[in-house]
């Protein structure tokens, strides 16, 4: 090698290491496509049901949509995906008729100006049948929409205290992919649901794809669980380069905790055991105080000073 090519190799390094995650995958997804300059359009994914402790997944997701305006352009409803026993068609009245609606997955997209990236967002409630065929509908609408990188969403529930910051992970199952990104490779292995089937699948089609997870107080597992979404919405900033008013989510947030905090004075068994696991995650590394979080709150910050064009 060249020293001019050696000099450009180590500049091309250092501009890799100041850059933000956002722009890391932004630039990755754009060499993958082929296209150094265009926009690449990435898909958001997010699953009512088993993946979706708490709603905050799904919750998380839409959010993202509505901040946005994303517009509705296209829609799965297949009968042969859904057990209408197990998620039942809703009735609802218009100001001319009634109607029934049917359980579908639907897709969104947008444009956000100030960042890098186009958006699919994907929204529904976790298929019940043909999962296979399912994955390959999702996929066959990500090649006509000209998806460059899917990003999967999901919540579980876990022994955390709601006391303290929800923990979040982020993993790619490419290696190369996740040693850019500065994030895991997964190694949970057990029962799996469609955001770990559409991760798999992605992955195997060569499609760059990123999962995010929250974990959820399980204690307090049920809907909503506005502090589980509010992390997840900072972790998608910091993934896809965007700034989104959290401020309605984390006031929500606030009141969910001080909710959860009355409701564990009044049984004895319940705080006490809040209080092991209080302990347990303070006495463990606490990657929100880490270096690197600190400077992504910067970019945060940074992202909602920014003047409009």
């Amino acid at each position: 090698m060249s020293d001019e090519q050696l000099s450009e190799s180590e500049g091309s390094s250092c501009a890799s290491e100041g850059s933000s995650r956002a722009e890391r995958f932004a630039a990755h997804l754009r060499e993958d496509a082929g296209s150094a300059a265009g926009r690449p359009t990435v898909m958001v994914i997010a699953f009512e049901g088993w993946n979706d402790a708490g709603g905050a997944a799904s919750s998380a997701v839409r959010a993202l949509g509505s901040a946005f305006d994303a517009e509705l352009v296209g829609r799965l409803e297949d009968e042969d995906y859904y057990d209408y026993q197990f998620t039942r068609p809703r009735t609802r009245s218009t100001e001319s008729h009634r109607e029934i609606v049917w359980p579908a997955t639907k897709l969104y997209r947008t444009s956000v100006t100030d960042a890098e990236l186009d958006l699919l967002l994907v929204t529904g409630v976790e298929p019940s049948f043909r999962w296979q065929a399912f994955t390959a509908d999702i996929l066959t609408r990500a090649a006509e929409q000209e998806v460059a990188g899917i990003v999967l969403v999901g919540a579980l529930l876990a022994d955390v205290p709601h006391s303290r910051p929800i923990p979040a992970s982020l993993s790619a199952q490419d290696p190369a992919l996740a040693d850019l990104l500065d994030v895991d490779e997964p190694s949970y292995e057990g029962p799996t649901g469609i955001v770990g089937v559409l991760a798999h699948t992605a992955y195997q089609a060569g499609i760059p794809a990123v999962s995010l997870w929250a974990a959820v107080p399980h204690y307090v597992g049920q809907a909503p669980s506005p502090k589980a979404q509010l992390r997840l919405m900072r972790e998608l900033e910091d993934l896809l380069g965007v700034s989104l008013d959290v401020e309605e989510v984390a006031e929500e947030a606030d009141a969910w905790e001080r909710g959860v905090d009355d409701l564990a004075k009044e049984d004895s068994d319940i705080a006490e055991y809040v209080q092991r696991l209080e302990e347990a995650t303070d006495t463990s590394e606490l990657p929100q105080a880490s270096g690197e979080a600190i400077a992504r709150e910067f970019e945060r910050y940074l992202r909602r000073r920014r003047p409009p064009e």
